[in-house]
């Protein structure tokens, strides 16, 4: 028998399939513009992103880092994890979706060093726990190179439309949950894959920092598909992330979590041909309030990947120094073009003119 993952096709399905795609049309110029500072930083976000839900604390400032060269000060299997995920992606347009071959390769790549048996299937059972409790059984091992081949199979022939088709095979892929380890950052990696060849928009589109951002609902949405015994719940909620990280992505504003406290930041270290102190930064704003600074103003920005420590490795250092990162380049830049055009004439330094293209 041809194998047909369970799935209602509900109104709201059809109605975001319809919002996405009218979203994707209008991004489309700006992906076929998008320089290649602007799609590693959206790399990055995905990266940390889709690592943050598995319990990986690593900043988009630490990856940044380690993406870099740098060292960092944070555990070695977290900082594995960002390395084998940072090769993964290199790989990303090389892979085919429906290759299983390429999908065995991707685990290989994601969980080399971390796993004894990474780019094969498991061997034993495996349940997805929720604290101490088993909220999932996975099919038996030895079913799983089964179930593998008609997943793949019904993905490369099924004529779903390609958002469809790429959330329910996310879900399924969770649903049999393959490998030993690394089936979340896989499976939803592999969704990507899937849309990226439907359009190349999503090859740079951080959709895992939304999933990041409702990961309870994510986990939720799953249980509720395995409960009903229908795909529907699943892909009503990715397909809702696709469609919020799409609307954001076409908000020319800067975004909410931006304060104006961070803006002032920005603002100060976009004008300076050197990386500054603390206290310099806190001068330069007219702030007398050291703690206050730190919490409000430096702390969000750091946080936010928007400025990085100049010695990463010690973040305390007398002579710790504070620079844009790469995010914060294109923030500050997006917030120049559309909310203070008069502050273009500003003397930027001569790598930041290059850069910020105003």
């Amino acid at each position: 028998m041809t194998y047909h993952p369970p799935l209602t096709i509900t109104p709201a399905i059809l109605n975001l399939v319809a919002h996405i795609s009218e979203q994707v049309g209008r991004l489309s110029v700006f992906s076929a513009n998008a320089d290649l500072r602007l799609r590693r930083i959206a790399r990055i976000r995905t990266i940390q992103g889709s690592l943050a839900i598995e319990g990986n604390t690593l900043s988009e400032a630490q990856i940044t880092a380690i993406l870099n060269g740098k060292s960092v000060i944070a555990p070695p299997r977290e900082v594995q994890e960002v390395k084998n995920a940072l090769a993964a992606y290199e790989q990303f347009e090389q892979w085919q979706a429906n290759n299983e071959t390429d999908l065995l390769a991707a685990h290989a790549a994601l969980m080399m060093g971390l796993v004894d048996a990474a780019g094969h299937y498991r061997s034993g059972g495996v349940g997805v726990m929720s604290g101490k409790t088993v909220i999932h059984m996975a099919p038996p091992a030895n079913q799983v190179p089964r179930l593998m081949h008609d997943l793949m199979h019904w993905l490369a022939t099924s004529e779903l439309h390609p958002l469809i088709r790429s959330a329910v095979f996310h879900y399924e892929f969770e649903f049999i949950h393959p490998f030993s380890d690394g089936n979340g950052r896989l499976g939803r990696l592999w969704q990507s894959k899937i849309l990226a060849q439907w359009h190349p928009l999503f090859a740079n589109m951080p959709v895992e920092t939304m999933v990041f951002a409702h990961q309870a609902d994510y986990y939720a949405a799953i249980a509720q598909s395995t409960e009903q015994s229908d795909n529907a719940p699943f892909v009503e909620f990715m397909l809702g992330m696709i469609r919020e990280t799409l609307d954001a992505q076409s908000t020319p504003q800067v975004t909410p979590q931006v304060t104006p406290q961070v803006e002032a930041v920005l603002l100060i270290l976009v004008q300076q041909t050197r990386a500054l102190l603390a206290k310099e930064i806190q001068i330069l704003l007219g702030l007398t309030d050291r703690k206050s600074f730190r919490i409000a103003y430096l702390k969000p920005a750091l946080a936010q990947g928007l400025v990085e420590y100049t010695l990463p490795d010690k973040p305390t250092s007398s002579q710790q120094r504070y620079r844009l990162t790469e995010k914060g380049i294109a923030e500050v830049t997006q917030y120049l073009k559309v909310n203070a055009p008069e502050l273009t004439t500003l003397r930027l330094s001569n790598t930041l003119r290059s850069e910020l293209m105003l």
